[in-house]
């Protein structure tokens, strides 16, 4: 029996020895790996730190695209403010030339009725007689329609007749 107690304590003292031996070996494996994860941790610290920057960096340059874009916005609708006020000042000026040039026909064709007017109806039918349809009946509308009817007369039929249909139209 002591002899079974012997070899008893002296396997389990072989089994504490390997069981030693294999925790030795757990630590030295987890300190190795501690030590890899360790690298590994500081890797991926400076990557995120060089994300963080690289997010600062785009940040800021898309702050100063976005100044650039609405400084050229602003410039944009200063130029299309002042084409608009342009336009609005062309519209005007033409408005104004409009009712210039209007007045200064009216103007020409009053002289222009007064002279036939004044005019012996002969003359002023060989006149109108040479002129074009449109431009004759425009000087026709203007006389009173006495002086019409008798420089009518003095006329070529077929122009007259041609003066006539202007004339009703």
């Amino acid at each position: 029996m002591r002899y079974i107690l012997v070899l008893g304590i002296v396997v389990s003292q072989l089994f504490s020895l390997q069981t030693s031996e294999k925790l030795f070996e757990c630590t030295q494996i987890f300190k190795e790996r501690k030590s890899e994860l360790l690298v590994e941790l500081e890797r991926i610290d400076e990557q995120k730190q060089a994300l963080s920057a690289l997010k600062i960096a785009t940040e800021e340059l898309l702050q100063k695209k976005e100044a650039n874009i609405t400084a050229k916005e602003a410039e944009v609708n200063a130029k299309l403010a002042e084409v608009t006020q342009k336009e609005e000042a062309t519209k005007e000026m033409l408005a104004k030339n409009e009712a210039l040039l209007k007045e200064l026909k009216n103007i020409k064709m009053n002289n222009i009725s007064q002279t036939f007017a004044k005019m012996k109806p002969a003359a002023a039918s060989k006149i109108l007689e040479e002129m074009e349809s449109n431009e004759a009946a425009a000087i026709l509308q203007t006389l009173k329609p006495a002086s019409v009817g008798q420089i009518l007369t003095k006329m070529n039929s077929i122009k007259a007749s041609e003066l006539t249909l202007l004339l009703s139209n």
